[in-house]
């Protein structure tokens, strides 16, 4: 018989509480009552809304006990503080698993879709566990351990920051044996008076945790790499690199997209690797290389790795491609929309101008956010890249895309508005057959209500509506 996630009476051990009703267990640990399960533990957090106030809602939803500070209706486990309780009793989830081999990821992009990839070759080589959406943070990261069987043989978790002294004590929280950064550049800068250097410093706070002789995985090819190994050294960490070095542990020595895919020549330890991936953006690239490094160290097999990589869908908003059929034909559109930042926007940039097609190179873009002062200069300097890219089109939405708009060749300008709601009619009114369309911008800008207007183009959604 299967054990639960947790009985009352390890809550109670793990965080100090109290038990008031009666004894249960539980099979899995909640903070929304929107995503309630049968027989979860709901975890009652303050914020906006306390959520004291939505106990009976997760109880109807089929909550068996609550982690409250506060008298609330059914059994509960009683603490002073609800989320220092949800982060012992994520300790308390990692002590108990000492057989599984954990590995935590960070960076200013890449993060969940590496950490995603990872978990993929993991789930293939025993049992594994994982951050879900986007959790890392000071919530997430402890639900995330609070939520792992006690027979995890292996697990990953996403880490991020938008301050200092934030990734530091997640790191000690997990106790990682492998900790990858992906890559830093200017992302969250506005938090740091110091810029991308205090970003880089703060990204090395995933060595914090590490276990002794742990491995950590670094971007070769970032000109933080030196900084990031010199911290990773001071934690007594071994360092594996990736990049397109010839020194590096795992080279990338060709990326070559196509329709949905890409393929991939590289070289792991000096042995030569050719294989293909679902993914059509050349940061797919040092991306796979990294995985490589992480799934290694923590003990999977590279069959079973380069099977994963090979099998792993791009996520929604990060790199998806559909087909939209239009009365004339379809155009692509490679969706893009769920973040943005200087570094991402060049590469996925590359990965149009490399792609073959029919029609026009189309681009769609909402802002930037979090870059600081900067940020219309940063804004300004992707007419570069798109030259590069040899974009035909820019449609461009917001104050800060507004640098960009005024960088662009008249020729190039497809059109501005203030809002990506106020753009999104502009782009679709200009979509033609065999067009090469991407989306791109900062959650918090919209990006993805332009998306989702080129998506309702499609003329089978309204025949079947």
């Amino acid at each position: 018989m299967t054990k639960p996630l947790w009985t009352s009476d390890e809550i109670v051990a793990a965080t100090g509480g109290e038990l008031s009703g009666s004894a249960f267990s539980v099979n899995g640990v909640s903070i929304d009552t929107r995503s309630i399960e049968q027989n979860d533990l709901f975890v009652a957090l303050a914020g906006v809304r306390d959520g004291h106030e939505f106990v009976p809602q997760a109880l109807a939803g089929g909550a068996a006990g609550t982690l409250a500070s506060k008298p609330v209706d059914g059994s509960s486990v009683r603490v002073e503080d609800t989320l220092k309780a949800l982060e012992k009793l994520g300790e308390a989830a990692r002590l108990r698993a000492p057989q599984a081999r954990r590995g935590a990821v960070t960076g200013s992009v890449g993060k969940t879709s590496v950490t995603q990839a990872v978990r993929a070759g993991l789930a293939r080589a025993g049992k594994a566990h994982s951050s879900v959406k986007s959790y890392n943070n000071h919530i997430g990261v402890p639900l995330t351990l609070a939520r792992m069987p006690r027979d995890t043989e292996r697990a990953v978790f996403e880490i991020g920051m938008n301050h200092a002294d934030e990734i530091t004590p997640l790191s000690k929280m997990v106790r990682p044996h492998a900790a990858l950064i992906t890559t830093v550049g200017p992302v969250h800068v506005e938090a740091f008076p110091d810029g991308e250097q205090g970003v880089a410093r703060a990204k090395a706070e995933i060595f914090a945790g590490i276990e002794p002789g742990g491995v950590a995985i670094l971007n070769a090819d970032n000109k933080w790499y030196e900084l990031l190994a010199e911290e990773a050294h001071k934690a007594g960490a071994t360092v594996r690199s990736f990049g397109s070095g010839r020194t590096c542990d795992a080279e990338l020595v060709d990326f070559a997209p196509e329709a949905g895919r890409a393929s991939i020549k590289a070289r792991l330890h000096g042995k030569a690797l050719d294989f293909s991936i679902l993914q059509t953006g050349f940061h797919w690239g040092p991306n796979a290389m990294a995985v490589l490094l992480m799934l290694e160290a923590l003990d999977v097999s590279l069959d079973d790795s380069i099977a994963a990589l090979g099998a792993f869908e791009p996520l929604a908003g990060r790199g998806a491609e559909t087909q939209v059929r239009l009365a004339g034909g379809a155009f692509t559109l490679i969706d893009e929309s769920y973040n943005a930042n200087p570094i991402s926007m060049a590469a996925a940039f590359k990965s149009l101008g490399a792609r073959q097609t029919r029609g026009r190179r189309i681009v769609a873009l909402t802002d930037m956010l979090e870059l600081g002062p900067d940020a219309p200069a940063f804004h300004a300097a992707l007419a570069a890249p798109l030259d590069e890219a040899g974009a035909d089109l820019v449609f461009c939405a917001g104050p800060l895309m507004k640098s960009l708009w005024d960088a662009l060749p008249p020729t190039r300008r497809g059109g501005y508005a203030d809002t990506a709601a106020e753009l999104a009619p502009l782009i679709s009114a200009a979509m033609e057959p065999g067009d090469l369309v991407m989306v791109k911008g900062s959650n918090g800008s919209r990006a993805g209500a332009v998306a989702a207007a080129l998506k309702a183009l499609d003329v089978r959604s309204v025949e079947t509506s």
